[in-house]
């Protein structure tokens, strides 16, 4: 197997060569590099674990799984009215628009809606709590095993 180390995905510093220790030295690589990513592992399961993020997800279901649903249902009795009541759909509305691209056209339509939404649902209800978990996850990770980068 042939690993080109020019490669631009290809990301050492992910492995910590080449990485300098703060004093100028080079990082450790070996048993206690694995030790801080347990450290940071440990930090990452605490804060799933924390209620603020449980709020979070909770808000996130409390949202998707309905909007999905519905969306889908749409969709789906879309396509099956399509297939099984082709009269119906082929009934003209004005002129030449008929009830298909009406309900075709309203697919798009609630597209675009049900996206304006969960932007606005993430924007008011869940960004800021995500932010803060962030941050507080990035000041938790530097105080585990390893210290500051």
């Amino acid at each position: 197997m042939d690993v080109r180390f020019d490669d631009p995905w290809y990301d050492a510093l992910a492995s910590a060569w080449g990485e300098l220790d703060g004093g100028g030295g080079a990082a450790p690589v070996g048993p206690a590099a694995r030790e801080e990513e347990r450290g940071a592992a440990d930090v990452y399961v605490e804060v799933q674990r924390s209620a603020a993020f449980q709020e979070v997800r909770r808000r996130y279901r409390r949202f998707v799984i309905p909007g999905v649903a519905v969306f889908f249902s749409w969709y789906v009795g879309y396509v099956v009215t399509a297939t099984t009541a082709p009269g119906l759909m082929a009934r003209p509305v004005v002129g030449a628009v008929n009830v298909a691209m009406l309900a075709g056209l309203g697919q798009f339509l609630t597209t675009f809606l049900f996206t304006w939404a969960y932007a606005r649902h993430a924007r008011l209800r869940r960004d800021r709590a995500a932010l803060d978990l962030r941050w507080d996850t990035q000041e938790l990770t530097r105080g585990a095993v390893g210290g500051e980068r």
